[in-house]
């Protein structure tokens, strides 16, 4: 099988040497990479399973180097993909064959830390954790903490508003970003937000963030930074069934307790897990909740007791408490690596996100059960459970003839039943190529091209990550005078590997 994208431009194509040295002007040294051995690297992102070598890289390495080459290629009708670590499982920085790849690896800088103001001003390429290292010393840390976090870039994480295990109580990207540099693809340099916790006017802040890289491209981050709290424990509690693990995810929220993190994990997951990291996970349960209580130590003490309490009124056959931080972060340790982990027992697998209301947990999971049945394929599940956020992996061999056909078709089912209770497409991941034909489950023809209008505002030649988000792509102009539908833009197929 293989993907549609827009149809490349060979008249671009024809171009490149051109584009190259003009580039080369703009990004000296070895700021431009043209040679198809050396972009190897950037033919995919996460989602590996779709590769399409670039027409060029470029790796500019400050904001008036990003907004040369935006202008320049606005100026001669040149597509741009941008890119942060790569590390996206939605296929968001899959290359086109006609375009530029910018990359903002080289904006690695950290630029202030402002512990007044509770804030850091960075650079995109700069790491998820390398903020926290950054202020770890001063008590600090930044919440959002996706399981890709030691490679995944501040820049990735706004492109995609990725959250990770605290975002239950601390919030997702969005919750965390003051302000950001954007440049446009005509290269005009924007500063929205800033220091203060709240800005006048529209909330641009909140349409660029999980923009997928489709309207602008960050160049400088301001990012909240919060005090670590006095005490963090977390409990390791076993169920018999994963509906009964469901059912106290949906019973702790209820009774009002909202942990710093609450995650879960089912037997393939925890055995994957225990094997890759040795965290003391229980081997004889089916599901497994983490859940962390932060806070005050007379609180989280009276928490622990509600929440162990809970949990055995759910049928919960074991529950560990740690007793040290070491101990807490060691429960941690198995989760983060679960992808990893789960890399160890599947030649390949598709890790799919979808997030659904928390009283629907117990449903979904028997229903998924159900599907691995009917696609003979294995699902180990892991999720932030807290904000019903899933992450089943689907565990395939693309070596099998059919397997990975089969593993997408399960994918797509699962996103469906997302939608079907009420729930929608992607928490985190972002849509880009592996949700996009899958947004008319979700979105009506008039919703979809209400977006595509927005995107028009930023973007009026359609030059920004073409191909991504969108199943039916409209020129603007026809967008203005259309009421549902519009000429489309013809889509050839992108192979798969």
């Amino acid at each position: 099988m293989s993907i549609a994208m827009p149809a490349p431009d060979q008249s671009v194509i024809d171009r490149k040497d051109s584009i190259v040295a003009a580039l080369r002007q703009i990004v000296p040294g070895e700021g431009v990479i043209s040679s198809a051995a050396e972009m190897l690297p950037y033919e995919s992102d996460g989602l590996t399973a779709y590769r399409q070598p670039p027409m060029v890289v470029v790796l500019p390495d400050t904001t008036e180097q990003v907004s040369r080459v935006l202008r320049y290629c606005h100026d001669n009708g040149i597509k741009v993909v941008p890119r942060g670590s790569g590390t996206s499982l939605s296929g968001g920085a899959l290359p086109l064959a006609d375009a530029v790849l910018l990359g903002l690896g080289k904006f690695k800088r950290i630029r202030e830390i402002d512990f007044d103001n509770r804030v850091v001003v960075t650079e995109p390429g700069v790491t998820n954790l390398a903020i926290s290292q950054a202020v770890d010393h001063a008590g600090f840390y930044y919440a959002p903490d996706p399981s890709s976090q030691i490679a995944c870039s501040i820049g990735g994480n706004i492109a995609e508003n990725s959250g990770g295990v605290h975002c239950l109580k601390y919030g997702m990207t969005t919750n965390n970003v003051l302000g950001c540099e954007i440049v446009l693809i005509d290269g005009e340099v924007l500063r929205i937000g800033g220091k203060a916790p709240e800005c006048a006017g529209y909330d641009i802040m909140g349409i660029i963030t999980g923009s997928e890289g489709l309207l602008g491209v960050v160049t400088e981050v301001t990012v909240r930074i919060l005090r670590k709290p006095e005490t963090a424990r977390a409990l390791m509690i076993g169920f018999a069934d994963v509906e009964a693990a469901g059912a106290c995810v949906a019973r702790v929220i209820g009774d009002g307790i909202i942990p710093g993190g609450m995650e879960m994990m089912d037997k393939p997951a925890i055995h994957a897990a225990e094997a890759f990291v040795h965290a003391g996970y229980p081997l004889d349960v089916e599901a497994l909740l983490i859940i962390e209580l932060d806070g005050p130590g007379v609180e989280v003490d009276e928490l622990i007791r509600r929440v162990e309490a809970i949990a055995l009124g759910c049928g919960s056959t074991t529950c560990r408490i740690s007793t040290s931080e070491q101990e807490r972060l060691l429960f941690w340790a198995g989760r983060k690596a679960a992808f990893p982990a789960v890399g160890r027992i599947s030649p390949d697998y598709l890790c799919m996100d979808g997030t659904i209301p928390r009283g629907q947990l117990p449903l979904v999971l028997r229903r998924m059960q159900e599907m691995s049945a009917k696609y003979d394929l294995r699902v180990a599940n892991v999720f932030h459970a807290g904000d019903g956020n899933l992450h089943p992996l689907i565990l395939y061999d693309a070596n099998q003839p059919g397997e990975i056909e089969r593993a997408e078709a399960f994918g797509a089912d699962i996103l469906k039943l997302c939608v079907e209770v009420g729930g929608v497409l992607t928490g985190e991941h972002g849509v880009g190529i592996e949700k996009r034909d899958l947004m008319p489950a979700m979105f009506s023809d008039i919703d979809l091209a209400q977006q595509q209008r927005l995107k028009c505002a930023f973007d009026t030649r359609g030059l920004l990550n073409p191909g991504k988000v969108f199943p039916t792509l409209h020129r603007c102009a026809e967008l203005g005078r259309m009421h549902v539908h519009g000429g489309k833009l013809p889509f050839p197929d992108i192979p798969r590997f």
